[in-house]
This record gives C-alpha cells, sequence and structure tokens, in this order.
C-alpha cells in the first residue's frame, strides 16, 4: 500500500522557519520525481519545489528560490523541505507528491499542472504574528 505522510506543519510567525517532513511506504525514492504542492484554491495545487528522479536536481518557484529546500533522504524514506523566511503568502496546506518520470519535473514548478500519481493529505502552514 502506498502512503504519503506529512508532518511538521504549524503555525510561525512572519520570517521564522519550519521544516515539512513527507514519509513514504510502499515506493522506492529513488524511482520517482518528487515535489511540494502548497494548495491554493478548493482543486489547484501549486508546484513550489521538486527534486528529478535521476540525477537529484532540484527546482524551486521564483516565489520560494533562496527560502525553500527539498531534500530526498533516501535512508529514512524521507521527502523534506524545509522553509525559511516564511511571508505571508506562504501559508497553505503542502501537499508532496510523486510521480515515475525520468524526464526533469521542472515543468510543474510554478504552474497549477501537473501529472503527479501519488499523493498526500497535506500539512498545515500557518503564518501569523
Amino acid at each position: 500500500q502506498v502512503q504519503l505522510v506529512e508532518s511538521g506543519g504549524g503555525l510561525v510567525q512572519p520570517g521564522g522557519s519550519l521544516r515539512l517532513s513527507c514519509v513514504v511506504s510502499g515506493l522506492s525514492l529513488d524511482y520517482y520525481a518528487w515535489g511540494w504542492f502548497p494548495r491554493i484554491s478548493r482543486s489547484e495545487y501549486e508546484g513550489v519545489s521538486c527534486i528529478n528522479r535521476e540525477n537529484s536536481v532540484t527546482y524551486y518557484s521564483d516565489s520560494v528560490k533562496g527560502r525553500f529546500i527539498i531534500v530526498r533522504d533516501m535512508a529514512n524514506s524521507t521527502i523534506s523541505l524545509q522553509i525559511n523566511h516564511l511571508k505571508a503568502e506562504d501559508p497553505g496546506v503542502y501537499l508532496c507528491a510523486a510521480e515515475p518520470r525520468f524526464r526533469p519535473c521542472r515543468a510543474e514548478v510554478g504552474s497549477t499542472s501537473n501529472e503527479y500519481s501519488y499523493w498526500g493529505q497535506g500539512a498545515q502552514v500557518t503564518v501569523s504574528s
């Protein structure tokens, strides 16, 4: 059974940091591209970061570049997203997702269109002073 379980969300002050984790079971991390997608509406998710399957190259949307870091931890079967310098526009439910592709995952970053196959339920990030 495939499971992607996010954790690490919470309430953070503007400028603060937190780390989201996505623990994966039922999938081998090295066979998938991985991404993080905050929900921007009831049915839309915008890619903010992803990591390639083949070469572990990472991509970030312009809005998070320099503040977010995606990491694939093979030993712990976890995809994490370090979020630094939180801004008012960052809050939301962040979902991790997996896609068994070889081509770079860059296309979905900064886009609401994606082809990811497996999704977690999400972790809530709230920014408040």
